[in-house]
This record gives structure tokens, C-alpha cells and sequence, in this order.
């Protein structure tokens, strides 16, 4: 059990059977009574949003959740195939578990892949990964004036405005919490 003075952003918990990760947490403290803590709650399951009000001294179940480290494999389009690092097995997680995230998986990557009684909850991504430039459109000679980008496609298709330097060939580094170029490599 853990004390609703404990949720903070972040932490996974159970409520009414279902699985809920804190998204935003408040603690009000009126001129009498008990403190409320109000929290904004995703449910991992549904992708439901929810808002609760706990009174201060409540208590919820906590949820063990058990976290993997695993290379990514291949897809077959519906699933996508990782190993994991210490036991080599081989899970199977459905698409709609990465979400947008899928599109910058690469054969040999890391991720960390969170579990709970033994179904697949979350992908975690790397905070970068390295993509090579398969298309990039020409660059217009003399227009540099300003910071002028043009988009690209890298091996695993993603888009992305890039500087006019880069081109076909290069590997770039891109961010995948927002699919936005870094730096080239």
C-alpha cells in the first residue's frame, strides 16, 4: 500500500483493478480538516484520463511493475519482436503499445520494456537515436540568410526538418519524444 501523500508525477498505482499513472498532483491544505490531494491519472490500459480527490492519510495498492532491458528485433506489422538482455527471451508487444514511438525503432536498438503480471504496459524509448538520411531534397545555393530547413527521410522513414547541410548519406541524430532533428553525426 502506498500513502496518497506519495503520489507524484510518474509513480504507476491500482485503483478499482485497473492500472493508472500519475500525470499531475496538487495538495491543497484548507483552514480546517484533513488535507485533499488531487491528481490527474492516465490508465494504462484504456489511455483514459481521470481526476481523483483523496483525503490525506488515504491509502492505495501500489503496483509492481517489473522493468526489462531488451534489444529490438524485427516487426511482422502487427507485433514488434525484442530480446531480452538477461534471459533472451523473446517478448512479442502489440503495436499499439509503442504507439508513434514505433517509427524510430531500429534493428539492434535499446529499450526498456515495463511489465505488469507478465503484459507489456510501455516501450521505453532512448531519449536519441541515430538515423541515416536516405532522401533529401537539393539545398538552393545562396539561401542562407536565415535558418532555412528542408526535410528528409531517414532509413526507418521519418521525416524530419533538417538544416540545408545535411544531405543523403549523413547520419543525423533525432530526438524521439518529438521527432525533431539535434545535430548531424
Amino acid at each position: 500500500m502506498i500513502d496518497v501523500n506519495d503520489l507524484r508525477k510518474g509513480v504507476t498505482f491500482e485503483l478499482d483493478g485497473q492500472l493508472f499513472r500519475v500525470l499531475d498532483y496538487s495538495h491543497n491544505k484548507s483552514g480546517r480538516g484533513n488535507a485533499s490531494i488531487r491528481i490527474k491519472a492516465r490508465n494504462l490500459r484504456t489511455g483514459a484520463n481521470i481526476e481523483k480527490t483523496f483525503q490525506s492519510g488515504d491509502r492505495i495498492p501500489e503496483a509492481n511493475l517489473d522493468f526489462h532491458n531488451v534489444s529490438y528485433l524485427y516487426s511482422d506489422g502487427d507485433f514488434f519482436y525484442f530480446m531480452d538482455n538477461e534471459t533472451f527471451e523473446q517478448p512479442a508487444i502489440k503495436g499499439d503499445v509503442l504507439g508513434d514511438s514505433a517509427i524510430f525503432l531500429k534493428e539492434g536498438m535499446d529499450c526498456k520494456i515495463t511489465f505488469y503480471k507478465g503484459e507489456a504496459l510501455d516501450v521505453e524509448m532512448p531519449l536519441t537515436v541515430d538515423l541515416k538520411v536516405e532522401y533529401a531534397e537539393n539545398a538552393v545555393r545562396g539561401d542562407t540568410a536565415t535558418g532555412v530547413t528542408k526535410k528528409v527521410r531517414t532509413e526507418t522513414g521519418v521525416e524530419v526538418q533538417v538544416p540545408n547541410f545535411v544531405k543523403e548519406g549523413d547520419t543525423i541524430r533525432v530526438d524521439t519524444r518529438t521527432g525533431e532533428y539535434v545535430t548531424r553525426v
